[in-house]
């Protein structure tokens, strides 16, 4: 999608409308790339011609495509990053391509989530883990782009990074990975090593932190439930990132203690007996699993 797209796409001000809160005018002058005078001079051919304001304000080269797009996505409170921008992982295709085909598909997963669990209202269940049975499958990539787009709701999301064998998400969202799950585990930091995630201000991220020499021993203890507790007194949505399930019994330690999980396979990578595995074993431990998906990217 192009900026054009973009101009042509959004509901048209009102051509007697001076810059007000949250207008385009407002956002292109708060962030420098318009002064007053400009925006005012926008507004008059605007009322002139009929267009929209970023039509005009482009018209007279006083602003980039670029700039129009910012400056949109800021306006509708949906968070996106240029191809240009080295912020965060290409991976988190919320942010860098959220009009692509997987960012739709991840989206309905959302809703899917949003109507038969997160919102019901017999259930206060707000806690998921993202499991699948081998590595390669998109873990990683789906619980993390998830956590974007469920922050893109509102709803207070917190990503917690529980592969402390192979952990993804510290190098997928940019941030230090010095402090997180493990620290907090081992009884080294405190739980508001979270951190919160540029650009997303209702996502926070607990990475794994320093591999330990006991991932399996550090969730099975007391002290993951109590802290998942305290989690769920400030946030809306907590997502768990998994190790492999069929090569460490991590993924069903964190299924247990967050109550639910969804298994993902990879089309034409994962067996299909090894994902009916991995789900029995999940039931058998008690764990809820709200549903399966095909990664097909």
């Amino acid at each position: 999608m192009n900026a054009k797209d973009n101009v042509m796409t959004h509901p048209t001000h009102g051509q007697n409308e001076m810059v007000t809160a949250n207008s385009l005018g407002d956002i292109l002058v708060t962030a420098g790339k318009i002064s007053p005078n400009d925006a005012a001079k926008i507004m008059a051919l605007q009322k002139r011609e009929g267009w929209r304001f970023g039509e005009a304000a482009l018209r007279l080269s006083l602003i980039s495509e670029k700039d129009l797009i910012l400056a949109l996505h800021q306006q509708y409170d949906l968070p996106v990053l240029l191809p240009d921008s080295n912020s965060f992982s290409r991976e988190l295709v919320a942010a860098y391509r959220p009009y692509h085909r997987c960012t739709e598909e991840l989206r309905a997963l959302r809703t899917q989530l949003l109507v038969r669990w997160f919102k019901r209202p017999s259930s206060d269940q707000r806690m998921l883990a993202v499991v699948s049975p081998g590595s390669g499958e998109g873990r990683s990539y789906v619980a993390a782009n998830l956590a974007a787009l469920f922050s893109q709701l509102g709803e207070r999301t917190l990503l917690i990074d529980g592969d402390m064998r192979n952990p993804r998400q510290h190098g997928i969202f940019n941030v230090s990975d010095r402090l997180g799950l493990s620290a907090v585990l081992s009884g080294r930091a405190e739980p508001d090593v979270a951190v919160a995630v540029p650009g997303f201000r209702n996502l926070m991220l607990l990475p794994a932190g320093a591999p330990p020499p006991n991932p399996l021993e550090l969730l099975s203890q007391p002290v993951l439930p109590a802290l998942l507790k305290e989690y769920l007194a400030d946030f809306d949505v907590i997502l768990v990132d998994t190790p492999p399930a069929l090569r460490y019994s991590d993924a069903q330690a964190i299924g247990f203690r967050a109550g639910s999980a969804i298994v993902l396979s990879r089309q034409d990578h994962t067996r299909i007996a090894d994902t009916s595995h991995v789900i029995r074993n999940l039931g058998d431990s008690g764990t809820q699993v709200v549903g399966s998906v095909i990664n097909a990217f």
